[in-house]
């Protein structure tokens, strides 16, 4: 991880690649790794209502006329704790125009024996309710050139209809649709940028997205705790550089669906002293070699 953003730059099991990421000297692109808070994904027009004040962001995705992925993308976060097998990257988010909350931010990455767990804890440190959804931006390779031929179950029963500038219109279930995953097959030439909700969770109410070879020998998961109800599969077919399109396959963890700011879809409100608590986490397989 990194000082910006807080990001997972990196992650490699046995000298293999488990994520997509950046060098070392390199400038994050297509947020890579990176943690989205206080919303996830997009707010249209960067405009929303709350607790009886209009707010206005920043339009961080200028072509679409959005404000996407929160306000911590580009801060500074510094490390308070660390081990060989764990890291807590904490970044204090002040008021600001658009936003005027005070968030204090505290990421958790630990290695175990199963992979590895990542930990948000959020808390309202100022004196009035505030708006909150988290999501994270990792990217999931097996170190094929091209996700294609991998094969991906994504056990979501319901998919997000979106419009032109990528805002939701509409949920639709995924059955009889090129959206549904729910039975592992091939990536293949599909383009995903979308939403999915309703998911298959185990009795720990978690959920979890398998990216495997065709033949089997190597997997991957991206398991979400219960605080992260949807999840955005991105395919990266518009990134830049286009050298980096389609080379993995990105799994977005998510509290919220997009535009919940404005919707009020699974927005969390923090009280003041409040803490949101959540959790993610990436499997290799087998896991014993992680």
């Amino acid at each position: 991880m990194v000082e910006v953003g807080g990001a997972l730059r990196t992650y490699t099991v046995d000298g293999n690649d488990v994520l997509d990421g950046y060098g070392r000297d390199e400038r994050c692109t297509g947020g890579r790794g990176q943690s989205l808070i206080p919303w996830p994904n997009r707010v249209a027009g960067g405009r929303y209502r709350f607790g009886g004040q209009d707010n206005q962001l920043d339009l961080s995705e200028p072509e679409r006329s959005n404000a996407i992925h929160g306000l911590v993308r580009w801060a500074n976060w510094a490390p308070v704790e660390s081990a060989d097998d764990r890291v807590v990257m904490a970044h204090l988010l002040h008021p600001q125009p658009g936003y005027p909350f005070s968030l204090d931010l505290r990421l958790s990455y630990a290695l175990t024996g199963t992979g590895l767990t990542v930990n948000l804890d959020a808390t309202n440190v100022g004196t009035s309710p505030l708006p909150f959804g988290a999501g994270a931006h990792p990217y999931l390779t097996l170190g094929t050139p091209a996700i294609d031929p991998l094969v991906l179950r994504a056990p979501a029963s319901t998919w997000l209809r979106s419009d032109d500038r990528q805002i939701p219109a509409g949920t639709e279930a995924v059955h009889g649709t090129p959206y549904d995953f729910r039975a592992p097959r091939p990536i293949g030439d599909i383009t995903l940028d979308t939403g999915f909700g309703d998911l298959e969770r185990d009795r720990a109410g978690r959920a979890r997205i398998e990216v495997a070879t065709a033949d089997g020998s190597r997997a991957v998961t991206l398991w979400m705790g219960p605080a992260y109800r949807w999840v955005m599969l991105f395919t990266g077919d518009s990134l830049n550089p286009a050298s980096k399109r389609r080379t993995g396959l990105a799994v977005e963890p998510m509290t919220c669906p997009p535009n919940a700011f404005q919707t009020g879809e699974g927005l969390i409100v923090l009280q003041p002293e409040e803490t949101f608590s959540g959790a993610w986490g990436v499997t290799p397989w087998p896991a014993a070699s992680a």
